[in-house]
């Protein structure tokens, strides 16, 4: 069993993924219940390289709920936390009340010990909210019994994190609904379905980004016209194109929908007011490197997106990886000799043209890229079943851990 009992200390531990949306979700028309003004879609990337761990426990002995992220005890009152708690805690009453034999009415009295680290920077624009909640409402959902639609609670949490309860293409439905019951996840397409798809993170900063993501978007609804007309006129024909280039597996018209999405969702922080800044000028030189490059090959190639942070995500197709990497390399030179500059899935050694750096003709900018993880389409959550695995002790407490 996945599951451990260790002197009636009941415990699991779970993965979830990172997400990052091809369309972008921006803007929220009910803040309690996270209700988006537009559908999106997103990318779920693989585990092996981008994840959340999550351990929690119930025991008897625990006298209040505590939540530890990263190695630092965390304020379990956060309204959003809250929310998931409440709601996992209703469904698994109501599955007692209902008579199924399985629930044990003890331990829905008793109070939940949570450990959770990810493997990547927190708050960076790399969607760390998107995967925590989605494993804290897995796991939870493991502890205490609940089986089926898990979505709409990781929407509770963060909008984006009910993209993270599955993997491959997934789309969140934006819904009509007044009480948020239709506003669910949806996977378009299996992590198997398109095994040629590769993806590039360019971690240019591991910075807090200086905008939070809820506060952005509360000003961007408020302020923006262009945000209003993007997600009445535009998203829902994108969305359309998008699922019909995934299924077609059309790289040129998945990578051009892409780019563009991404750079209307950083028009409307620009058309906000007072603007928002995510992109750096790091950010805009892989811009302008990723057209170049398209450009010297007279198609599409690459493809960027950016979330609400500097880094960059490139989706390419795998025999495009070696030599994309090298021109990043090139044109963003490493502080080190480059060993741990491309970090995950191994990428193969390519040799740069002169014509294609002069195409491209940019200045180099040294130490602009800190490192590239490698990575590709990947699964929806999981339960670790090895108990060694476990961030909580046998008393309830975190093990000995480092801060990522």
């Amino acid at each position: 069993m996945p599951e451990d009992r260790i002197d009636q200390l009941y415990i699991v531990t779970c993965t979830a993924p990172v997400n990052i949306a091809v369309i972008k979700y921006w803007g929220k028309r009910n803040e309690d219940l996270i209700l988006p003004i537009n559908s999106s879609l997103s990318v779920t990337l693989h585990q092996d390289q981008l994840k959340t761990t999550t351990t929690v426990a119930t025991s008897r002995s625990f006298q209040e709920d505590r939540i530890w992220l990263n190695g630092k005890e965390e304020d379990v009152t956060h309204p959003r936390l809250q929310s998931c708690l409440r709601e996992i805690r209703r469904l698994a009453r109501k599955r007692r009340n209902d008579g199924d034999p399985c629930m044990d009415s003890a331990g829905l009295s008793q109070k939940v010990h949570i450990c959770s680290v990810n493997n990547f920077p927190t708050a960076a624009g790399l969607a760390s909210s998107a995967a925590g909640f989605a494993c804290l409402v897995y796991t939870l959902a493991r502890v205490f019994g609940i089986e089926g639609e898990l979505s709409g609670i990781a929407r509770q949490g963060s909008g984006s994190a009910c993209r993270s309860i599955y993997g491959g293409f997934v789309q969140w439905i934006m819904g009509n609904k007044e009480d948020g019951k239709d506003s669910l996840a949806q996977q378009v397409e299996p992590e198997t379905h398109w095994p040629e798809l590769r993806i590039l993170v360019l971690v240019a900063s591991a910075e807090r980004k200086p905008v939070g993501s809820t506060s952005g978007m509360q000003t961007s609804v408020k302020t923006s016209c262009l945000l209003k007309h993007r997600a009445e006129s535009v998203v829902p024909g994108r969305m359309v194109k998008m699922i019909e280039a995934i299924r077609k597996k059309d790289f040129a018209a998945f990578g051009e929908l892409t780019m563009q999405d991404s750079n209307q969702f950083h028009a409307t922080c620009l058309d906000t007011y007072p603007p928002i800044f995510y992109l750096n000028h790091v950010s805009q030189q892989i811009i302008s490197l990723v057209h170049r490059y398209n450009k010297h090959y007279g198609e599409t190639r690459v493809a960027y997106t950016f979330d609400a942070g500097p880094n960059a995500v490139i989706f390419t197709l795998q025999q495009h990886v070696p030599e994309f990497v090298q021109v990043v390399q090139h044109f963003f030179p490493p502080e080190t000799n480059g060993a741990d500059f491309v970090q995950g899935l191994p990428v193969n050694c390519a040799s740069l043209s002169e014509e294609l750096k002069q195409s491209i003709g940019l200045e180099p900018v040294p130490k602009g890229i800190n490192y590239i993880i490698s990575t590709k389409a990947g699964p929806g959550p999981c339960v670790v079943k090895d108990p060694t695995q476990h961030l909580l002790s046998s008393d309830g407490f975190p093990k000995k851990m480092i801060a990522v």
